[in-house]
């Protein structure tokens, strides 16, 4: 039984496939709308979705990005430009795609339907988790009614707000905290119409290239969606318009945001000009310190309830997905219901190293792409001579952009992993278990 997310509708998925029946996803929203902004299908999940058989939806309506720009955000100088075409696709057998996430929402939703092993609850609510009987408490909000739902394994997806999060740490005895990165992140678009009539915008529809324009404690990064016919911009800035400390998400200001970026360059400037004033939101950017564990007998995390990340390496859905891959394959191999803790006990040894590096290694990202001018080149200087003679050019300043941190990112098969491993991990959890 499943609490919906990416990460949740991800797993009934996997599990379909697996040949497992009487699949339910809990989902809070009473019904499922096309919400939320950009998101990246990198290479190691167009992987994942292509051999589930759902990526035909992210192929139509993304665009498989071309070259990554990284600017000055002052000048519009490009710093670093890094050539996807030349190798994305031949290194590592799928392009990298930009969608709107309701695209991949819908892949997975249709994929986990279609199967006929799914059900998906809408307008549900869980308040309580049983830990001792493996059991949830529902609570339909049509209705009003509380209902106690037995299950063989609850998977929990319930992002980086979890409750489940903070049940099963209590029962470990540690108290649940979310950190503050000091961040903040407008999270906006603008459609293709609206810079139809600007020969210096139109290109950020029409060319398949993403842009970070990189400043002192700020950025903005751009890139098309929705067949180009949308430009997706998310930024980050320091954390100043949230009052409440649990305060997540705000309608944000217009003026406020453009004050924020008035330093850049007229590009970024007239690019967010544009944005309806409606259309204002912004994100808190908070994180988790890596947890002791993710499981606790029948009852398991995946995604943001675990891992969450910061946005500045594309990996939050991947990692989220990739949960939902090991989870599918090491459930299959398992031959009875008390088998399960042990199950997920090897689910978490082979997830949570990776995925704490990509949650690790997105921070970094993010107090490099963030430097002051003086400290950012100085920091370029010496990796620039740190280079071959004749390479200096290769200098990497966005992780993104890096062909090491693309190779242990891309190249990584989550389900050769797991097939590889399961059987020696599972046996030493089985006598761990005995002793």
């Amino acid at each position: 039984m499943w609490v919906a997310g990416m990460g949740g509708m991800g797993t009934a998925l996997s599990l379909a496939r697996q040949g497992f029946t009487n699949i339910n996803v809990w989902e809070q929203a009473p019904y499922l709308d096309e919400v939320g902004a950009g998101i990246n299908i990198p290479p190691n999940l167009g992987r994942i979705l292509t051999r589930w058989g759902v990526m035909d939806i992210c192929k139509a309506e993304g665009v498989a990005i071309q070259v990554a720009n990284v600017h000055d955000c002052e000048t519009d100088e490009v710093l670093t430009a890094t050539n996807y075409s030349e190798y994305m696709r031949q290194e590592y057998g799928h392009p990298f795609i930009t969608v709107h996430r309701s695209a991949l929402q819908k892949s997975l939703v249709r994929g986990a339907l279609d199967s006929g092993r799914v059900t998906l609850h809408l307008d549900q609510v869980i308040s309580e988790y049983d830990f001792e009987n493996t059991r949830l408490l529902v609570r339909d909000d049509e209705e009003g009614e509380l209902v106690w739902v037995d299950a063989d394994l609850i998977i929990c997806a319930d992002g980086i707000k979890s409750k489940a999060r903070a049940a099963l740490l209590e029962q470990q005895g540690i108290k649940d905290e979310v950190e503050s990165t000091g961040q903040a992140a407008y999270r906006i678009m603008v459609r293709k119409s609206l810079a139809a009539n600007d020969p210096e915008l139109l290109p950020f529809f029409t060319q398949a290239q993403s842009h970070r324009w990189i400043g002192e404690r700020r950025h903005v990064m751009g890139y098309p969606i929705e067949a180009g016919d949308l430009f997706n911009i998310p930024t980050s800035q320091p954390d100043g318009n949230f009052v409440e400390e649990d305060e997540w998400t705000a309608m944000g200001d217009k003026d406020t945001m453009l004050e924020t970026f008035a330093d850049f360059c007229p590009r970024v400037k007239k690019l967010l000009a544009l944005v309806p004033q409606y259309e204002v939101l912004e994100w808190r950017l908070r994180v988790h310190k890596p947890l002791p564990s993710w499981c606790d007998g029948h009852i398991a995390l995946v995604g943001d309830a675990c891992h969450p990340t910061l946005p500045h390496l594309a990996q939050g859905a991947a990692q989220a997905i990739e949960d939902a891959v090991a989870l599918g394959i090491i459930l299959s191999r398992i031959k009875s219901r008390d088998q399960i803790p042990a199950a997920l006990k090897v689910y978490q040894k082979i997830r949570k190293p990776r995925a704490d590096w990509a949650v690790v290694t997105a921070d970094e990202n993010s107090k490099h792409l963030h430097l002051k001018r003086a400290d950012r080149d100085a920091w370029v200087a010496d990796l620039r001579a740190a280079l071959p003679e004749g390479e200096e050019e290769k200098v990497v300043i966005d992780r993104l952009g890096s062909r090491e941190t693309h190779d242990r990112l891309f190249r990584y098969d989550i389900a050769l992993e797991t097939e590889q491993h399961f059987s020696k991990l599972f046996a030493e959890e089985l006598m761990a278990g005995e002793a």
